[in-house]
């Protein structure tokens, strides 16, 4: 399954990359067109009047599967929260977002475990990294422990919740990367140790 896996990101290297939108000069001294770069390899946007290169690198995401063993039956739950924004207003997620310049990745997935869900919680495992091209993102998850079941909604949450796997709303489910995630960590809950996943073969995160 691994190596079918790394074939599928190969396969996505090699298509071709599709241009950021146009940069907008705030003061007047630019004046971009998209061409490649001289011993680039692919198209920029490049000032006409100074050759200043308009840069746009992938966003890095964060996220959690994060577990909480206190329920008084002695049943796994597991965090999720319902969305306050948009995209996928309403549907169910993980708790992640963008990480912030001056923080690790670590740190990223702490905070937005805060933010989203009130919650604080311990990192215990690397779950995986997932490659989304389409939107230009690196998405990294851990597997982590909820400290407290002391939880609320955040500003960016309608609603938090603790459940069991078979109460996860798998046809609300916001992004497939939350998908991936869920699916993947309930191939490693018991397991100390284990190899990070990457996408599963054959996707990409593009919306069904």
């Amino acid at each position: 399954m691994r190596n079918a896996t790394l074939r599928a990101m190969a396969h996505d290297r090699d298509r071709p990359s599709l241009p950021a939108p146009a940069p907008v000069s705030v003061d007047g001294k630019h004046s971009f067109s998209l061409r490649t770069p001289a011993g680039d390899t692919h198209a920029r946007h490049v000032c006409d009047r100074c050759g200043y290169i308009h840069y746009v690198n992938p966003k890095i995401v964060v996220g959690s599967v994060v577990t909480w063993e206190g329920a008084d039956d002695g049943r796994l739950r597991l965090l999720m929260c319902r969305r306050a924004i948009e995209p996928r207003h309403g549907f169910w997620t993980l708790p992640a977002g963008y990480m912030e310049v001056g923080e690790t990745a670590e740190q990223a997935a702490l905070r937005e475990a805060r933010e989203e869900a009130c919650a604080d919680i311990r990192i215990d495992a690397l779950l995986a990294v997932y490659s989304i091209p389409r939107i230009a993102q690196v998405q990294i998850m851990y597997k982590a422990s909820l400290l407290s079941a002391d939880v609320a909604p955040g500003i960016e949450s309608l609603d938090v919740a603790l459940l069991r796997k078979e109460d996860i709303p798998w046809g609300d489910l916001a992004f497939p990367s939350v998908r991936w995630a869920l699916t993947q960590f309930q191939e490693v809950a018991g397991l100390d140790t284990f190899q990070p996943f990457t996408n599963p073969p054959g996707q990409t995160g593009t919306m069904a």
